[in-house]
């Protein structure tokens, strides 16, 4: 069946207002309106079927300093997943010292992809 979506692509500067037609069975663009460059047909496969996003919060630490530090998944998670995945990082508490790029939950939701702190606290 065939759909049609609106989608700004983020790739490149140019952030082209696409028009997408496609047909979900087939996971297959049938035609894409307004792509000033290549990468337009990528990113709206991607968009349109398997759409990811990172996620970004801060969790509880123990420090002298810092209340809270922040984390990140070091991947873009699938779109439907993005509440499982907070809700594994609202079970975290920190103790200072932490670094930077120290791996927080490995393999977050069984999705292949880690949650890393973003800021050294070093006490």
């Amino acid at each position: 069946m065939a759909e049609y979506r609106e989608v700004t692509c983020i790739l490149c500067p140019n952030a082209c207002q696409l028009g997408v037609h496609f047909d979900r069975d087939k996971r297959k663009i049938t035609d894409l309106e307004n792509s000033r460059c290549k990468r337009g047909m990528k990113y709206a496969m991607v968009e349109i079927f398997d759409p990811r996003r990172s996620v970004m919060t801060v969790v509880p630490i123990e420090s002298k300093f810092w209340k809270v530090t922040s984390v990140l998944t070091a991947k873009p998670v699938p779109k439907d997943k993005i509440f499982d995945v907070y809700n594994e990082i609202k079970k975290v508490r920190l103790k200072a010292p932490v670094k930077r790029g120290d791996v927080l939950i490995p393999n977050v939701c069984n999705l292949g992809v880690d949650v890393i702190i973003t800021r050294t606290v070093k006490e």
